[in-house]
């Protein structure tokens, strides 16, 4: 008979005491897997957003990982806004006339080129995307801004999907059916909030469950889900947006404003909704009244992002984060060191389990002390009555490891849906991490270090004595 079949034997026949250290190790080694796996799903949920199609976001000054968290991934409270003349700075001559023309109210020195256009303007090649956020849609929030978003914005590890649409088409900045108050909803929303194509929403002003606006937007568009945190946003025009209640800055050009209100009440027109009828204005708010919460950015050459970001940060008005930076940033101030706390408990709690197999195995020994003698007596040698005993514990280590590892992954796959849906993150069974190829011959190495205190006792047994015992 060989060793192998000799140490199961000496488990099998303490059944009881074998089991529970077995299951008191997988459990150790369950939650090991399960720190890792999800420090592993939440770091690739932060990493794979970071990287948006995008390199700057840019906004008023303050905390930059805050910006971040609330522009890219829409947690977070919102700064402060930035003027939308800032806005117009990354575009050229003819761009900053055109919308002072077709929006009316004042810009200070129209026909010049905005001082980052050279880098960053549509004209030189780059993209700029605003950003007004502080509405929510239930529990999700409203993204004001245009249709360039969804059309020139990429996803995915490559950053090379386009948003693509389950259902309707993307939002216009004005239409002939629903004005300036067309949406999209991501995946996420349009499935938690069961709402689609056609149907009309109300936001909620500066929290979930604060006054709805009176004017409502006409859903036009469901995205497929991306994996990103735009399934759990919803993206409506921004000149609607401007329209809402609350949502216009007061003007420093007062008479300029009065005009312009003038304007805007001659034109106010009557649109039919699903709920009552309501005036809607169709007049798009002045150039002065308008604000934008952030400003997304790619420069026409990625070299241009550093340093727009250094000329940006100079100034004292506004500030620019770089979303894979702040990110990185947060896994190494916040997310490691919680890391680093939960694999020390679990760490102790897979000790703790290594000490259960020295005491089980251990307590075992005077009760073997005849059978071992018996071995010697046979002609077995020291060494392999004490590699028996090894043997025993490396068995206890192993089946406890791959108990731990499969129920740790189970519950993985079990919760695999949700996972994915609320982080973007496709997991299953076998989705492992790197670190936890080192799992397995750590609790060997554990239970070799377990497994030794009663192995030297077996090796020391006096056959005379126990033979006569």
């Amino acid at each position: 008979m060989n060793l192998f079949k000799i140490a199961w034997r000496n488990a099998q026949q303490r059944g009881l005491s074998t089991l529970l250290t077995t299951i008191s190790l997988a459990l150790g080694v369950g939650l090991v897997v399960l720190v890792l796996s999800i420090h592993g799903i939440v770091s690739d949920a932060f990493q794979r957003n970071a990287t948006v199609g995008y390199n700057l976001v840019v906004g008023a000054k303050g905390s930059p990982l805050q910006l971040t968290l609330n522009t890219v991934y829409y947690l977070s409270q919102p700064v402060e806004n930035l003027p939308y003349d800032y806005y117009l700075e990354f575009f050229g001559q003819e761009e900053r006339e055109r919308q002072l023309a077709a929006y009316g109210g004042h810009l200070d020195e129209p026909n010049r080129p905005g001082k980052f256009a050279l880098y960053a303007g549509s004209d030189a090649g780059g993209l700029v995307i605003p950003v007004c956020l502080g509405d929510y849609f239930g529990e999700y929030r409203v993204v004001g801004t245009t249709p360039a978003f969804l059309d020139n914005l990429k996803h995915g590890p490559d950053v090379d999907q386009p948003y693509e649409f389950r259902e309707g088409r993307n939002f216009q900045t004005h239409s002939e059916e629903n004005g300036f108050f067309e949406a999209v909803v991501g995946s996420r929303v349009a499935s938690t909030m069961n709402i689609k194509v056609g149907d009309t929403f109300n936001p909620t002003h500066g929290d979930p469950d604060g006054k709805g606006h009176d004017l409502g937007f006409k859903i036009v568009g469901v995205l497929k889900p991306t994996g990103t945190p735009n399934d759990r946003a919803t993206f409506v025009n921004m000149e609607g947006f401007y329209l809402m209640e609350g949502h216009a800055k007061p003007s420093e050009h007062g008479d300029e404003e009065e005009e312009a209100e003038a304007d805007a009440e001659e034109e106010v027109v009557i649109v039919e909704t699903d709920s009552e009828e309501a005036a809607v204005p169709n007049t798009p708010l002045p150039l002065d009244q308008r604000e934008v919460t952030a400003i997304l950015l790619r420069p026409s050459q990625t070299m241009f992002a550093m340093m727009l970001q250094n000329v940006i940060n100079e100034g004292l008005q506004a500030q620019a984060a770089t979303p894979i930076g702040e990110i990185s940033k947060l896994m190494e101030q916040f997310v490691d060191p919680i890391r680093y706390v939960l694999l020390l408990i679990t760490a102790i709690t897979c000790i703790v389990a290594g000490v259960g197999i020295l005491v089980s195995i251990y307590n075992s020994m005077n009760d073997r002390r005849r059978d071992i003698a018996v071995m010697r007596a046979l002609g077995a040698r020291r060494g392999t009555v004490m590699w028996i005993i090894l043997l025993e514990s490396g068995m206890i280590a192993v089946l406890g490891g791959l108990l731990g590892w499969i129920a740790a992954h189970g519950a993985i796959a079990l919760a695999s849906g949700t996972i994915e849906d609320r982080t973007g993150v496709p997991v299953n069974f076998f989705s492992t991490t790197s670190a936890e190829l080192y799992v397995l011959p750590l609790v060997l190495g554990l239970a070799a270090i377990a497994g030794f205190v009663p192995a030297l006792v077996a090796y020391r047994t006096d056959v005379s004595r126990a033979l006569a015992s």
